[in-house]
C-alpha cells in the first residue's frame, strides 16, 4: 500500500492540509466517519485522516455516522485529451481556431460569403464568425444537435435547416437525398451570398453550416479519427497487455520532423496520447521491462522535440 511517506514532499504536504480542512468540516458536521478509497492518492489520503490525532479525538464523541468515499480523478484526465466518439460539436471545438479573447468559442472563416476571392485561408479582412448565436433559434438548436447526436445525423440537420431557410427565403435550392457533403453544405450556402436579406435573416445559422464545412474539410479531421481508433484500441487490449508491450507498439510512430508526413502524430499529439494511456491504466507494477521501455519512449520523443525547427508555444513552454 503506498503510504504517505511514499509521496513527495510537496504532496505531502498538500495531503496534510486536505486532511485538516476535511478533520475541520466533519467536525463542524458532528461526523463519525467511515473512509472508502479508490486508488494510489486516494488511500493516502484516507490514511492519514485515520491516524490524524485531532480526527481520532473528534470520532470518539461525533454524534453522526457518514460513509466517505476518495476517489483518484486521474480519469478526469482522460476526460480532458480524449476523444470521444462521434460528435460534431467537439470535432469544431478541437479543430478550428479559437476566437481571441474566448475559451470556449472557435473563429468561424465567412470569406466564403463574400465577393472576396483569396487563397489565404487566415485572411483577416472579413471579421470571423463563431458558434454563440444567441439570438437565433434556429442556430441554437443546430447546436445542440451538433452536440447531442451522432456526427452523420448532426450534419444532416445542418442540411436541413439550410434548406427550410432558403425556402422561406425563396431562393432556388434543390434538396438531395443521400449522404451530406462539405460541397453540398457549400453549394447550399452559395445560394445566400447575393441575398444581403437573407444573409441577415439567417447569418447565426450560415455561420454553424460554414464551422460544419471547414472542419470536415480540415486535415485534422482524419488525425481526430486516427486519435480515436487508437485510444479505442488501447482500451481493448490494456488488460491484456502490460504497459511495456503498448509503449513499444507508440514508439515507430514518434518521428522526428524531417520524417513526418501530415498524417503522423505530432510531439503535442503523443503527449496526449500518453496522457490518456497512463490515465487509463492507473496503478502499475514497476519494473526492468517498464523502465526500459518507458526510457526508449523518452528518448524518441525528446529527440523529435529537439529537432523540431519551429517549436510550437505549448513545446517552448514545456522546454
Amino acid at each position: 500500500e503506498l503510504g504517505l511517506a511514499a509521496l513527495p514532499a510537496e504532496l505531502r504536504a498538500a495531503v496534510r492540509a486536505l486532511v485538516g480542512g476535511l478533520d475541520a468540516l466533519f467536525a463542524a458536521l458532528g461526523l463519525r466517519e467511515e473512509s472508502f478509497a479508490v486508488g494510489a492518492l486516494s488511500r493516502a489520503v484516507a490514511a492519514e485522516l485515520a491516524s490524524y490525532a485531532p480526527a481520532r479525538n473528534r470520532r470518539r464523541t461525533a454524534s453522526h455516522r457518514a460513509s466517505v468515499v476518495f476517489v483518484d480523478r486521474t480519469l478526469d484526465l482522460a476526460g480532458a485529451v480524449g476523444h470521444h466518439g462521434d460528435n460534431l460539436a467537439e470535432k469544431i471545438l478541437s479543430v478550428l481556431p479559437k476566437l481571441p479573447g474566448h475559451k470556449t468559442d472557435v473563429m468561424v472563416n465567412m470569406v466564403e460569403l463574400t465577393a472576396l476571392q483569396t487563397p489565404d485561408e487566415t485572411c483577416s479582412v472579413i471579421a470571423p464568425g463563431c458558434l454563440a448565436q444567441p439570438n437565433d433559434p434556429a442556430a441554437k438548436a443546430l447546436w445542440e444537435s451538433f452536440m447531442n447526436l451522432k456526427q452523420k445525423e448532426a450534419v444532416m440537420e445542418a442540411r436541413r435547416h439550410l434548406v427550410e431557410a432558403a425556402s422561406r427565403e425563396n431562393l432556388p435550392i434543390k434538396m438531395s437525398m443521400g449522404e451530406v457533403t462539405p460541397e453540398q453544405l457549400s453549394s447550399y450556402i452559395q445560394l445566400f451570398k447575393n441575398n444581403f436579406k437573407a444573409l441577415e435573416n439567417h447569418c447565426g445559422l450560415l455561420q454553424l453550416v460554414l464551422a460544419t464545412v471547414q472542419t470536415l474539410k480540415h486535415p485534422q479531421n482524419s488525425k481526430w479519427d486516427n486519435f480515436l481508433a487508437f485510444e479505442r484500441l488501447l482500451l481493448q487490449t490494456i488488460g491484456e497487455s502490460e504497459m511495456p508491450s503498448v509503449l513499444k507498439q507508440l514508439l515507430p510512430m514518434i518521428k522526428s520532423y524531417n520524417e513526418r508526413t501530415q498524417d503522423d502524430y505530432t510531439c503535442e499529439d503523443f503527449l496526449v496520447l500518453l496522457v490518456y494511456m497512463y490515465s487509463v491504466v492507473g496503478e502499475m507494477k514497476g519494473g526492468k521491462e517498464l523502465d526500459e521501455a518507458e526510457e526508449e519512449v523518452k528518448k524518441a520523443l525528446v529527440k523529435a522535440i529537439c529537432d523540431d525547427p519551429e517549436p510550437s508555444p505549448l513545446l517552448q513552454k514545456i522546454t
